[in-house]
């Protein structure tokens, strides 16, 4: 069987080094010593000023749009995972949705102006399969309209956009680290941002809002614990060959695929991609389905990510068309990515795609 993604592993034993440093000290959770070098090794790694480390990739948006008091309208992206408008929606904020551009499928920044109110407070972008959405254009808007910019980087860790990670972008930017992303702790994300006032309250958010005795805000559980911290530790210096390996599949997939009518998002130029998907796009939906019909019956796994488009969820209030994305969203495919994914296992994947279109 070919899973469409699959965790990377480090040696057990390299694991349970880690482990044990919390379990000798019987301390694994509330910001512990693993938990507080991940950290650090992260903001290095990332080179920004603040870097928290959470319990997931959705906790992170909601902590987001709290800390900056966003309570209205919110500029955001239809081709998403689900979590981008829920956490929008669980702030009990309005999602507005902007279409989405052809090649990179990110927000179209070109659309955004004209869907700014008096009630819009927020930008939330997310840099799509780790495309980075353009920066530049978003930027600027902002500041033109004094509009918080929140980035989803849930796909971008250890993606450059401009010589720059493109996770130190915008007001604050947010990543998962759940078990499928090319980095990963098991589960877990976090939340960054350059400005202090910003990160002290985030701080305060992820831990009910006290520090002892001493109650400073409101706050939830966003904390998480050494064993997850663990696994970052002994993976961070592993993201090299990661994502090197990962970049040796995708140029696979890339020459088998090169005369077929599949087509496939581009990035800005100035981008350093990280390879955190393999994105193909088929000329329909009942080609795409058939695709995807015969890579199971050769216990291929394939996903449809993103979908539906999320201007289409049957729970969205007064529903917006977004062309591009409902076209792309009903057409795309993520292809079997891992770095440990063989050339005879692609060459047999492509194989039954373009046999079948």
């Amino acid at each position: 069987m070919i899973t469409v993604t699959k965790t990377y592993l480090p040696p057990f034993e390299e694991y349970t080094i880690q482990l044990k440093r919390a379990w000798d000290k019987a301390w694994i959770t509330n910001n512990g010593i693993l938990v507080t070098e991940l950290e650090a090794k992260l903001k290095e790694y990332l080179d920004v000023k603040h870097l928290l480390f959470c319990t997931n990739g959705t906790i992170v948006l909601q902590m987001a749009l709290k800390v900056l008091d966003i309570t209205k309208e919110v500029i955001t992206t239809p081709f998403s995972y689900v979590a981008t408008t829920n956490a929008i929606l669980w702030e009990r904020c309005k999602p507005v949705f902007v279409d989405i551009n052809k090649d990179d499928f990110c927000i179209d920044s070109a659309k955004i102006e004209s869907s700014i109110t008096e009630n819009t407070q927020a930008i939330l972008a997310t840099h799509v399969y780790g495309y980075p959405c353009n920066t530049d254009a978003i930027e600027k808007i902002a500041l033109r309209h004094n509009l918080k910019v929140i980035y989803d980087g849930a796909h971008a860790f250890g993606a450059l956009y401009k010589n720059k990670q493109l996770l130190s972008y915008g007001d604050i930017s947010t990543c998962s680290f759940h078990a499928t992303k090319l980095f990963h702790t098991g589960e877990g994300g976090c939340i960054i941002t350059n400005n202090d006032e910003i990160a002290e309250q985030l701080s305060l958010f992820r831990s009910f809002g006290h520090i002892g005795d001493k109650y400073y805000s409101m706050g939830i559980n966003g904390k998480n614990s050494e064993f997850h911290a663990a696994m970052g530790l002994c993976n961070l210096p592993r993201l090299p060959e990661i994502i090197s390996n990962r970049k040796q599949v995708s140029e696979w997939y890339d020459n088998l695929l090169m005369n077929s009518t599949i087509t496939r998002p581009t990035s800005l130029d100035g981008t350093n991609y990280n390879y955190a998907y393999y994105p193909v796009v088929f000329k329909s939906e009942e080609q795409l389905l058939l695709v995807k019909k015969k890579l199971e019956e050769n216990d291929i796994y394939s996903r449809r990510y993103f979908y539906p488009s999320l201007n289409k969820l049957p729970f969205i209030e007064n529903p917006v068309t977004c062309a591009t994305s409902e076209n792309i969203s009903n057409k795309i495919l993520c292809l079997p990515l891992y770095d440990s994914l063989k050339l005879e296992e692609v060459e047999s994947i492509c194989k039954v795609i373009l046999s079948t279109i």
